[in-house]
């Protein structure tokens, strides 16, 4: 349990802006071989993401005026908030693999291009997309199913659009500069064990949403987050034989938005 608990508060420093210093940070420690097994808990760091993004948007909604556009602030509003809390971290990545994927290039010059820090017009046009329609579906699912609703379909995508990710690694190599990339000490394939707590963290999220939102096509959602997940592993696999931390980064931004898509057809 105290391993546990460790790895979980590294993957929350890791993947967030939330702090772990002081005496809590000498009570966890750290090693690389810490935060490799620290990948394990990424969807426990959805729960965390998810649920605070879910608070916010709760809030908005009972705050602001009862009026047809409310939902589409309040989803604007707390996209925000997520994307700050995570340090705009996977939105990056899909920026990134979307300049590098998007056009006819070779394997090399897609993975120097996924280092380079600025935004291309395939990134820029990837980024806007995702967020607009991020931002629509949530509108959406609130319309047809209430705010109290909604934020259950947000903490359910965090929770396994972080889940997604695990696959990648598990089934590819990592294939990005290894010096430099930010996905090192993620690259080596994950465990058996790793991939089991990364599913406990979804399993235990999705029996909770299905308990409080039992009328809502959970089903449909995950498989739609499994779509996301089979079309960037075939586009990975294909151009790159491997993956990068970009393009997990991706991965968890595509999962999410097919994971609301996947509840806003069944309403």
């Amino acid at each position: 349990m105290f391993l546990f608990i460790c790895h979980f508060c590294i993957a929350l420093q890791f993947f967030t802006r939330i702090p772990i210093t002081g005496r809590l940070a000498d009570w966890v420690g750290f090693s690389p071989a810490m935060l490799r097994a620290s990948a394990a808990h990424f969807p426990g760091v959805g729960w965390v993401v998810g649920g605070l993004t879910a608070l916010v948007f709760c809030g908005l909604t009972q705050a602001l005026p009862s009026q047809p556009a409310s939902p589409w602030v309040a989803a604007v509003l707390c996209t925000a908030f997520s994307v700050w809390l995570t340090g705009a971290f996977h939105e990056d990545g899909l920026a990134d693999t979307a300049d590098g994927l998007g056009g006819a290039v070779s394997r090399e010059r897609a993975l120097d291009i996924m280092k380079d820090s600025l935004i291309g017009s395939y990134g820029a046009i990837a980024l806007v997309l995702s967020l607009l329609t991020k931002v629509l579906l949530l509108g959406l699912l609130t319309q047809a199913g209430g705010a109290q609703q909604a934020a259950w379909a947000l903490f359910g995508a965090h929770v396994t659009s972080r889940l997604m990710p695990l696959f990648i690694i598990r089934a590819l190599p990592h294939v990005g500069d290894t010096a430099q990339s930010k996905s090192k000490p993620l690259a080596e394939s994950i465990g058996t064990a790793g991939l089991l707590t990364g599913v406990l963290w979804w399993a235990a999220a999705m029996v909770s949403v299905g308990w409080m939102a039992p009328s809502l096509s959970w089903l449909s959602a995950v498989l739609g987050a499994l779509t996301a997940l089979a079309w960037m592993w075939r586009l990975l696999q294909r151009r790159l034989q491997g993956f990068t931390g970009d393009g997990l980064g991706a991965t968890q931004q595509l999962s999410e938005l097919l994971f609301y898509l996947g509840l806003a057809l069944t309403l």
